[in-house]
């Protein structure tokens, strides 16, 4: 460590400040770097991370905070950190670079340029030595051999602007049935029917695929897709990956059995998951998924919220150095805490006196069994059990409120909190819980008020007061996702204004006249050495598949054609990628699903809609928008008022005549 400060110093981001003390001359990324490697010619080594990422802290302890590597680095290099959850535009290019050098990507990712930006050389993690060892060859590169380095860049640099280049499909396409079987068999042989999610390790939970899946099975009437996702549900949740003290999930487990989690929270999977996890209830009311919701979303309220009723972005793996080290527990402190307890639960959280896992002597809570089995197979009455598990986890959860915290990265996103708005939103709406909402609702709220460009666009991050990064793609699409869920649960049309104000200012201001996709950058946005499109769904569904469905929805509530056939176009273009790998186009399969089965907009008018809602949030109707209410500007309502309660069944612009209950909207939907 350095007792001076470098130029990270001063920066917003705490995975930036956590590199500040480096003996590494840091920049951020901005003008400053960028004309000093210009300038004095000198190439720029750009190493991109997070702070809950534990292989950016060991390549951290092992290269950056060692004065011999900062020496290498600060004589050959401009050096620039980035954390990519505030630029990840900056993260997406060098990504599409690394990958395409050495076919495959993570982080830290270490991309090395030229003085104009464009890559010649990366890769990820690398040991000491041989870090030095690439540093002095690719400056000796620059220095003996300038022309070839060029060539190197020319090539590559080409290469990311050709990469995931998606044509306009100009052919009108009917979809059916038989488009849907296409892509789902293939998928299927992925599928681990033993353990849940897919045959391999690690395991993610890909809140999206599940949600594919459940919907895939309804609407097809599937068994195979109802035991995967259900099953992966009920495995996720009993294994390691989920904290059963405090809640919330981590962000992947390492196994192939959901047992051992890499055991940073992140913002965004724990917000998909809430929402995942509600409408599994609805379609299946296992008590588990319950139980999921009402701890995840408790974690959230306790652990992540600002003072400002935002939500922070992630939570750190490691805590004093060692990760796990908070979440773990010996068997001696577990007997400690719980008393006369602990015996009864030692099978029904693993507990061992060596440990089930490999850091000898210490255990991952995890839960192999149902409740009425482990009752019965221990001569108990099930509520008996339930009362020592309720006692034990407020026990466990005091005493390790005790230990030393991991970090926590406490800047805002607008993305994330979008995705986090969206799932308190659904869960409010399924468990008919108005603190939930409360909770969904504060947040939009902040981010509408505060977190506003001049120019009425959004800001992307947020922390200390300051908001600074304008909005990439995700911080639209996921937001005007997040608005839309919120009216389905008060019918406040504020809501829907501000997110059909949204979408005419993404088709202004991120339209390629060249095709159908959005870009990911602003056309007001820095100018990087490519504009790219995020098509690909992976953990986070892409920002291009939620704007096309958001264009449907709206185009549906509006009566907006021009939304309407953009977002058809979008699924058109993308639409022969599907069938080659469905999970890592799992959102645009759920409009496809949409485009096949139709939606079903449910209109309630009348004194008594609330009482018809309700009952009607009860049932699985995945392919449905409801809208509500007694003075309405919206297409689908404004003749349709009255004081007696009515229910309006329409699809393709075309409404069945209104009936007055809901199981005679149930037939008409069937």
């Amino acid at each position: 460590m350095n007792s001076e400060p470098n130029h990270l110093i001063k920066a917003s981001s705490p995975y930036l400040l956590q590199h500040a003390y480096n003996p590494v001359n840091w920049y951020e990324w901005g003008e400053e770097a960028l004309n000093r490697a210009k300038t004095e010619n000198k190439l720029i080594l750009v190493s991109i991370g997070y702070s809950a990422c534990h292989w950016c802290h060991v390549m951290e302890r092992e290269s950056f905070e060692d004065h011999e590597v900062a020496e290498v680095m600060n004589r050959h290099f401009v050096c620039i950190k980035v954390d990519r959850e505030e630029r990840p535009d900056i993260d997406q290019i060098y990504m599409l670079a690394v990958q395409l050098m050495t076919g495959s990507g993570g982080w830290p990712l270490n991309c090395i340029c030229l003085p104009d930006q464009r890559p010649i050389y990366g890769g990820t993690y690398f040991k000491k030595q041989d870090w030095i060892n690439v540093l002095d060859s690719v400056a000796g590169l620059w220095l003996n051999e300038p022309a070839k380095a060029r060539q190197y860049a020319d090539r590559l640099t080409d290469g990311i602007h050709q990469a995931e280049k998606i044509l306009p499909n100009l052919e009108k396409k009917e979809y059916s049935t038989k488009d849907l079987t296409e892509i789902m068999e293939p998928w299927k042989r992925y599928l681990d029917l033993s353990e849940g999610g897919y045959n391999r390790a690690p395991k993610f939970p890909l809140p999206n695929n599940w949600q594919f899946m459940l919907r895939y099975s309804n609407l097809m009437k599937d068994d195979a897709t109802h035991v995967a996702a259900l099953l992966t549900l009920e495995k996720m949740a009993r294994g390691g990956i989920y904290d059963p003290i405090g809640g919330g999930f981590a962000r992947y487990a390492v196994d192939d059995h959901w047992h051992v989690p890499h055991f940073e929270k992140m913002l965004y999977d724990n917000g998909q998951l809430i929402g995942l996890y509600a409408e599994a209830y609805q379609y299946s009311p296992v008590p588990l998924f319950k139980e999921v919701v009402q701890e995840t979303i408790s974690w959230l309220e306790r652990e992540m919220r600002s003072p400002e009723g935002l939500f922070y972005a992630a939570l750190d793996a490691d805590s004093e150095g060692i990760e796990g080290k908070f979440y773990v527990w010996d068997k001696k402190e577990f007997d400690q805490v719980l008393g006369n307890d602990a015996a009864l639960l030692w099978d029904y959280y693993h507990i061992t006196l060596q440990g089930n896992w490999e850091e000898e002597q210490t255990n991952i809570l995890l839960r192999k069994f149902d409740e009425r089995e482990y009752a019965d197979a221990k001569g108990i009455t099930v509520l008996d059990l339930q009362e020592s598990i309720r006692r034990a986890k407020i026990k466990l959860l005091e005493a390790r409120s005790k230990r030393v915290r991991p970090g926590l990265d406490d800047k805002c996103l607008t993305a994330w909190n979008a995705m986090a708005i969206k799932g308190l939103a659904e869960a409010a709406k399924v468990f008919e819980n108005g603190h939930y909402y409360t909770l969904a609702r504060n947040a939009a709220e902040f981010i509408l008020k505060n977190l506003k460009l001049a120019d009425g666009g959004l800001y992307r991050n947020f922390k200390n007061g300051k908001a600074t990064i304008p909005g990439f793609l995700d911080d639209y699409a996921f937001f005007i996702e997040a608005l839309t869920t919120l009216y389905q649960y008060d019918f406040n049309e504020q809501w829907l204004n501000e997110a059909k104000r949204l979408t005419d200012y993404v088709l202004t201001h991120f339209e390629d006249l060249q095709g159908p996709m959005f870009f990911y950058t602003p056309v007001t946005g820095e100018a990087l050495i490519a504009r790219k499109h995020e098509i690909m769904d992976n953990v986070i569904p892409a920002s291009n598949s939620t704007m096309a469905q958001n264009l449907q929805v709206l185009g549906l509530l509006f009566d907006e054609e021009a939304y309407l056939t953009k977002a058809s176009e979008m699924l058109a273009a993308v639409y022969p990628q599907i069938k080659t790998y469905g999970s890592a186009y799992s959102n645009w399969a759920l409009q496809l699903l949409n485009e096949v089965f139709g939606i079903h907009e449910i209109a309630v008018t009348g004194n008594g809609f609330s009482d018809v809602l309700r009952i009607l949030n009860r049932l699985y109707i995945p392919n449905k928008i409801t809208i509500a209410g007694t003075n309405s500007e919206l297409p689908l309502l404004k003749d349709k008022q009255s004081i007696e309660t009515k229910i309006y069944i329409c699809r393709n612009k075309a409404c069945q005549l209104p009936v007055l209950t809901v199981e005679e909207a149930i037939k008409l939907i069937n």
